[in-house]
């Protein structure tokens, strides 16, 4: 069974930094694609980062800039660097595989929390 575990999360003052990472467990194969989603209270969850097997990364324009996806292939790792944090980024942060190996697998964390407040 595929698991994501996100972890990183945490209180920062505005300006600050934080470093989330999505370790994967139960693969037998690299996932085609993986990426970040949030969803702050009352919100719809949103797309923010994303990065393909090729490196390829796309950014939601709220957080193009600040915000840096990698991922160490092999192991399925995926990080989220989180520079010049506002409080308009708090929220629940999601991890996320997807894409095709035969039939679509589309693969979720459980989220890790991120509040920025001074």
């Amino acid at each position: 069974q595929v698991q994501l575990e996100e972890s990183g999360g945490g209180l920062v003052h505005p300006g600050g930094s934080l470093k989330l990472t999505c370790v994967t467990s139960g693969s037998t194969f690299s996932f085609n694609n993986m990426a970040w989603y949030r969803q702050a209270p009352g919100k719809q969850r949103e797309l923010i980062a994303a990065i393909q097997g090729s490196g390829s990364t796309d950014y939601s324009d709220s957080v193009l800039g600040r915000f840096t996806i990698s991922r160490r292939v092999p192991r399925n790792t995926v990080y989220l660097q989180m520079n010049s944090l506002q409080p308009e980024d708090s929220a629940v942060y999601y991890c996320n595989a997807n894409g095709r190996r035969g039939n679509s697998y589309d693969f979720w964390g459980r989220g890790t929390q991120v509040t920025v407040s001074s």
